[in-house]
């Protein structure tokens, strides 16, 4: 399928696990793609990976500057956005939601939420035309112990994906996916030493891979998906569909 020939998508956090998983599918499927990211190495490595339909742009997600400079690259380089890929989130902080510190709290929404609306804002002023996507997560749907305050930023991101969807109809549909645990870097505190017995929740069996996130992504920004908007797809390998008790 070669669904994005001729579109340009910009994801953020892009250098490597799901968002550089989403960047090699579009690509495959004939987008060209602009990711950014923190580290320059690692969006150097993702680029060589991707070839010469990608092209990076480092900063943080959550810095007005980085955002400017990084529109400036896509139009310049590309004269359109097509699509937008609002992936880069952090995670600072392990542990029960009521001894988290109120700086680290703030970064959380900064990046996980606030930044993904100033993303999507900024785009749509630069001349996005089609869709979005938000990384969100299945911790943002149930009690989540160790990552407790991320899974409310990734509610509050969830509830945004609607606000925005409704903001932006018809011209641009907002989706958001929610994976359970993914097999990255990121994640890795959730599973390492462990995974056989992590796996064994899932009814599939297994955890999940980046690329099992990369699907679905490419399906809600393509136009397969063009009466879907508003909706959040969970992707967690059946894990949602236990038996209680």
């Amino acid at each position: 399928m070669q669904r994005f020939e001729g579109r340009v998508a910009l994801i953020t956090g892009g250098s490597r696990g799901i968002g550089l998983a989403i960047a090699h599918r579009l690509v495959a499927e004939g987008a060209h793609v602009v990711i950014t990211g923190r580290k320059q190495d690692a969006l150097d490595a993702a680029v060589a990976e991707l070839g010469e339909r990608a092209s990076a742009v480092q900063g943080k997600a959550d810095d007005a500057d980085h955002r400017a400079a990084t529109l400036a690259h896509v139009l310049d380089r590309h004269g359109r956005l097509d699509h937008l890929v609002n992936n880069a989130g952090i995670n600072p902080a392990y542990g029960p939601v009521l001894e988290i510190e109120p700086s680290i709290i703030r970064k959380i929404l900064d990046v996980n939420v606030i930044a993904a609306l100033e993303w999507t804002r900024d785009a749509v002023a630069a001349g996005l035309s089609r869709s979005v996507v938000n990384l969100a997560s299945i911790s943002a749907l149930a009690a989540s112990p160790g990552i407790a305050f991320y899974g409310v930023s990734k509610a509050a991101l969830i509830n945004l994906t609607t606000q925005l969807a409704f903001e932006l109809a018809p011209d641009i549909r907002v989706n958001a996916v929610a994976p359970a645990v993914i097999k990255t870097d990121f994640a890795r505190a959730l599973y390492e030493g462990r995974e056989a017995a992590v796996a064994e929740e899932y009814p599939l069996g297994r955890l999940g891979e980046p690329e099992d996130v990369a699907g679905p992504v490419a399906f809600l920004l393509s136009e397969d998906a063009a009466w879907i908007t508003g909706q959040c797809v969970v992707i967690d390998g059946g894990g949602s569909i236990r038996p209680v008790g």
